[in-house]
């Protein structure tokens, strides 16, 4: 028994239990006096006091609603307290259902920056470290991210909540692309593979939010180089506002002089990219984030008897405001804007010319409220003003049109450990006089902060690509998928387990019909997603596991019958571990995709073992050096309509980096703006 004072006259006594169990611990306290002890690990409390009359007796508990007795003092021995679990409030939930997080944001941390850059084989690309994810599928010729049986179309990326039209660097027919974005410049990425709000639209399969950092308090400058890539960024910080800038060039040329490959390159693929930002806080609750980006690409390539020549200009802004504004309210505002210009001569025939160009306004405003600890809600409207003209030979369309859409979101907890997300989102496009509701919910029970347990369901559209509604003389309707997805997720300080079953189902799908394309395909894809990460097996090793069952079938464009897309693989797995030694980290990953099928015949299963290296040779420098495919398989992608095997421009990859950090104290911290 613990005893706090001795000199009372009147006992008082009992036990405290959560019905079931007793609380060792609990606090239990006099108000107004300090007489009061902890409970035993039996759960019992006994004390005295010299306070007579009506008392009010207090118990608290981590976890626990408070409890409070007032009665007669005479009346407080052998107390019976049952105390009741405090129910989350709606503002501190995190549904992690179907969605992986990467650094901070919505107080979830699984991976920083860093992490990405120096996950497997990904050499610093953000899209090729979700590649290691389960969900998505290996399509080695255009490395792009394909999710649970979708397009690469259907997965849209969001900077700061504002669309980015195209978010991959280009690059010739069958060599895989990077993603645009640095992980240093976000400190939040949530890569939702289906089931997300109603504030996302014109994403069939998935999306991926990125949030950048907020504004630097301290001066940064750094620079990295490797056999490929060179970059120098910084950032200077004023009173309440910071101006960052990022330069990068990328070129295969040095590499190519070293390494062999395949392919014939008349000129080496090279990029010049620049990116800058500017953030101003005009309060605690007031923020502006500005944007801009600009990369120039060229290739060129010697095919047959032509010199295929490309050249790509992608530009993108965004400039978002955030607000509190009175009772509770925030107010989120947006615009971006993308533009990308596509020109290749010699594009199918020798002296033929190619040109594209896509551009894209996106307007988004959206209110806030948390009303209570079991409801908060979000209402927004948003506008997509977008066009596109192409002209190839005797083929050319100019093509314009917007798309107007509006969304409400609810979260509600129901009980204690009960949480309802109802939304809806509802869009209208200029050209086809038909309004598109989708409703979207999300049941998710979280018993502890250890298990989650959801089912999701919604439908989801988004429009076809601007070939085909150009085509089709802007008659086609939206495509729709509905997802139905269940999700459990087991998290312990060293081990999380994440399985999801999934089913989607497509309708409005383009379909080749006579000169024209119409929308009637459709198609269904399920499967299921496990993903497993263990930090006990062996002291500083990292193991991850992540597997992934597709059967996909649609019977859209030019298809004859209904049949398995040739991007899917059935079968996905990635094993990967990482050695922390302190200084040095080691890893070694084995990533494996079954065959996909083509009109030509099915190709073999894709097998890749990838190790790299990171040395911290100080704080402020780091070196990084991987090796993809050490074993030199020669994986084919696929086969053409003559039934040559595709394969990539070399069957091994090798990448040395350096990274200096000069004006702070982490070398990671070089393209931190």
């Amino acid at each position: 028994m613990a005893t706090c004072h001795l000199t009372a006259q009147t006992r008082i006594s009992g036990i405290v239990s959560d019905g079931r169990e007793p609380l060792a611990c609990a606090n239990v306290f006099i108000i107004g006096t300090i007489d009061g002890c902890l409970t035993d690990s039996l759960g019992r409390f006994d004390f005295t006091t010299t306070r007579q009359g009506e008392l009010t007796i207090k118990v608290t508990f981590i976890g626990f609603e408070n409890y409070l007795l007032t009665t007669d003092v005479s009346k407080m021995n052998d107390l019976k307290i049952i105390m009741h679990e405090q129910a989350t409030s709606i503002n501190e939930v995190v549904v992690t259902a179907s969605t992986f997080n990467f650094g901070k944001s919505d107080n979830f941390k699984t991976m920083d920056a860093l992490d990405v850059v120096m996950s497997g084989n990904s050499c610093g690309d953000v899209v090729a470290a979700l590649q290691t994810l389960p969900g998505t599928q290996k399509v080695g010729e255009d490395g792009k991210l394909y999710v649970r049986g979708g397009e690469s179309e259907e997965c849209q990326t969001f900077v700061n909540g504002m669309h980015v039209l195209v978010p991959y660097s280009t690059n010739v027919q069958n060599s895989a692309v990077r993603g645009r974005f640095s992980p240093f410049l976000f400190k939040g990425i949530n890569f939702s593979l289906g089931g997300y709000s109603g504030e996302y639209g014109q994403a069939l399969s998935s999306v991926l939010p990125m949030e950048t950092t907020d504004m630097a308090t301290s001066d940064k400058m750094g620079i990295s180089a490797s056999l490929v890539d060179w970059n120098i960024g910084g950032t200077k910080a004023f009173q309440n506002s910071s101006l960052g800038f990022n330069v990068d060039y990328t070129s295969m040329g040095l590499y190519d002089k070293l390494f062999t490959q395949r392919m014939d390159f008349t000129r080496p693929y090279r990029k010049l990219s620049g990116e800058a930002q500017y953030k101003k806080e005009f309060s605690q609750n007031s923020i502006l984030k500005s944007y801009v980006g600009y990369d120039l690409t060229s290739v060129g390539q010697h095919i047959d008897n032509r010199s295929l020549s490309l050249k790509e200009h992608n530009f993108y802004a965004n400039v978002t405001y955030k607000t509190n504004i009175g009772r509770g309210y925030s107010l989120f505002t947006g615009i971006a804007n993308s533009t990308v210009l596509n020109d290749i001569d010699d594009a199918q025939i020798v002296g033929d010319h190619y040109h594209n160009r896509r551009n894209e306004i996106h307007l988004k405003a959206e209110l806030r409220k948390v009303f209570s600890p079991v409801l908060k809600m979000s209402a927004g409207i948003e506008d997509y003003i977008r066009n596109s003209s192409k002209r190839y030979e005797a083929n050319e369309y100019n093509l314009d049109y917007n798309l107007i859409a509006a969304h409400i979101d609810a979260q509600v907890r129901l009980m204690p450990r009960l949480f309802l997300n109802l939304s809806t989102r509802s869009e209208h496009v200029s050209y086809i006089d038909k309004l598109q509701l989708m409703p979207r919910a999300t049941l998710s029970y979280i018993p502890n902060k250890h298990f989650q347990l959801s089912a999701m369901y919604g439908r989801y559209s988004q429009t076809a690509q601007d070939d085909y509604i150009a085509i089709s003389q802007k008659q086609l309707e939206q495509c729709t998928a509905n997802h139905c997805i269940v999700s459990m997720q087991y998290q312990t300080e060293n081990t999380v387990l994440r399985i999801e079953p999934y089913y989607k189902k497509y309708k409005n799908l383009p379909l080749y019909n006579t000169n024209t394309y119409t929308a009637d395909g459709y198609g269904s894809s399920k499967g299921l997603d496990v993903f497993l990460e263990n930090n006990s097996l062996i002291k500083r090793l990292t193991t991850i596991l992540s597997y992934s069952f597709n059967d996909s079938e649609r019977y859209y464009l030019d298809y004859t019958r209904l049949c398995t897309p040739d991007y899917v693989s059935r079968h996905n797995l990635r094993v990967s571990l990482k050695y922390n030694l302190g200084k040095v980290i080691l890893g070694l990953s084995d990533s494996y995709a079954s065959g996909r099928e083509f009109p030509m015949g099915k190709t073999p299963h894709y097998n890749s073992i990838d190790a790299n290296v990171t040395f911290l040779v100080s704080p402020k420098v780091i070196v990084y050096t991987s090796l993809n495919n050490m074993l030199g398989r020669t994986n084919i992608h696929g086969y053409d309509t003559q039934g040559k095997s595709v394969l990539s421009s070399r069957d091994r990859f090798f990448y040395i980096g350096i990274f200096v950090s000069l004006k702070n104290n982490k070398a990671y911290d070089i393209s931190n703006f």
